[in-house]
């Protein structure tokens, strides 16, 4: 600075004002080289960085460049030229210097966290690609190092102002260490929650949970520090304080996607009245139907074995009433009936639980119930399958002289009446 002062000083007509003129010169050097230097990193380095990213096979590294990660980082150029050089254009005037001096390197702090927050926003969306993020999220591990980072960088630039030392400020932090827990009571439950639920693999994002408490039955859209943010299946979202997950009982119905088998457990209700011992004309009819004469030759080969061997009188073989010795009946047969056809169709899983079983009769009738589970877990083709299931099940029971179950209405009144 000096030494322009003194060329600026052979000119005779500036005379006292040589000083400024340099001074000016300096100031406008600066600003120019302050402005190139942020041109150049923006269009020159920049651009360079991005072409490259855009040109590598992966797809993940495009999001740095869509994040304008680098953008961010760019804008150091401009703030460090002016801290590097201020003290120096303004050695004249030692206040004014140190002022803008300071003022730039708290530019450069601030610069500095908005550059980490963008790379941790595009350190999460890139981990989003990976399988691994739908088990284990790390959205509020992101925001808690971001609560981190703006507390560290608040800190930094409040010792700048101050002019104080930054551990100065952290150990005064300490005296109101109880009210920054009260303040953060919810960030810290909700990271420590987090915590939880990632170590224990309890919810991840694209789970399906129900938590009737919550009114919530859909998928789980975003795990951040603090909420949990669901979309049922009505469309609306709900959003639940992430430690709700921990204190209170939902069902995550992930299991079924995994295994790749949707239950079905439904019951029809049969006549009681309507269940008899099988004759051989019912036998007969019965053993036209498909999936069941195998069955029907085998069990009346076995019972026709049983009864020889454990009817003492010959003349009972033919009996007068059914009741004597062993016996199918229609419901027997319709049960292994269905047994037989489930396993027989394409979208009923075999390597999972296949039940037909008889429950406690109740006012309402016999229940049978059906215990198996689809192949198929979209909503939609899962009510499919089930439906038809039961449409072929109602209209199969008469084939077996069976009547189901209905409460009579008011038009079976109206017919007895008339």
């Amino acid at each position: 600075m000096t030494a322009l002062t003194d060329f600026f000083s052979q000119f005779k007509f500036l005379g006292a004002y040589a000083p400024l003129a340099s001074l000016f010169v300096a100031l406008t050097g600066t600003i120019v080289l302050a402005v190139l230097s942020n041109l150049v990193a923006k269009n020159f380095i920049v651009a360079l960085i991005n072409r490259l990213l855009h040109k590598s096979t992966s797809k993940r590294d495009d999001i740095l460049a869509r994040r304008k990660v680098f953008e961010r980082l760019s804008q150091l150029a401009p703030a460090l030229v002016i801290y590097a050089l201020a003290p120096y254009v303004l050695s004249a005037y030692p206040a004014p210097g140190a002022f803008i001096a300071k003022l730039s390197l708290i530019t450069i702090v601030v610069i500095g966290v908005l550059f980490i927050d963008a790379l941790i926003n595009a350190g999460l969306e890139i981990y989003g690609t990976y399988r691994a993020s739908r088990n284990f999220p790390i959205k509020s591990f992101a925001q808690a190092a971001k609560l981190m980072l703006y507390f560290l960088g608040a800190v930094s630039t409040l010792s700048l102002i101050l002019g104080q030392s930054p551990m100065t400020f952290i150990a005064g932090f300490g005296a109101f260490a109880a009210v920054l827990m009260f303040v953060f009571k919810d960030p810290i439950l909700g990271f420590v929650a987090g915590l939880q639920l990632s170590a224990n693999r309890m919810v991840a994002v694209g789970d399906w949970i129900e938590m009737p408490k919550y009114g919530i039955d859909g998928d789980v859209m975003e795990i951040a520090l603090t909420t949990v943010k669901i979309r049922n299946f009505d469309k609306t979202i709900t959003t639940v304080p992430t430690q709700a997950l921990i204190n209170d009982s939902f069902k995550n119905w992930r299991g079924m996607t995994e295994t790749g088998g949707r239950r079905i457990k439904r019951s029809i209700y049969l006549d009681v009245a309507s269940v008899r011992f099988c004759d051989e004309e019912m036998l007969r009819r019965y053993s036209k139907i498909q999936h069941i004469a195998d069955y029907l030759d085998e069990k009346r080969r076995e019972l026709t074995t049983y009864n020889e061997t454990h009817m003492k009188d010959p003349d009972a073989l033919v009996p007068a009433s059914l009741v004597n010795g062993r016996r199918l009946t229609n419901v027997g047969t319709f049960r292994a009936y269905l047994e037989a056809y489930l396993r027989a169709h394409p979208k009923i899983s075999k390597t999972l639980t296949l039940l037909v079983r008889q429950l406690q009769p109740t006012e309402n009738g016999l229940p049978i119930e059906i215990y198996v589970f689809s192949t198929q877990t979209d909503w939609g083709v899962y009510e499919s399958i089930q439906a038809d299931i039961f449409d072929h099940i109602l209209a199969a029971a008469p084939e077996f002289d069976l009547r189901i179950f209905q409460n009579p209405t008011g038009g079976v009144f109206a017919r007895l009446g008339g």
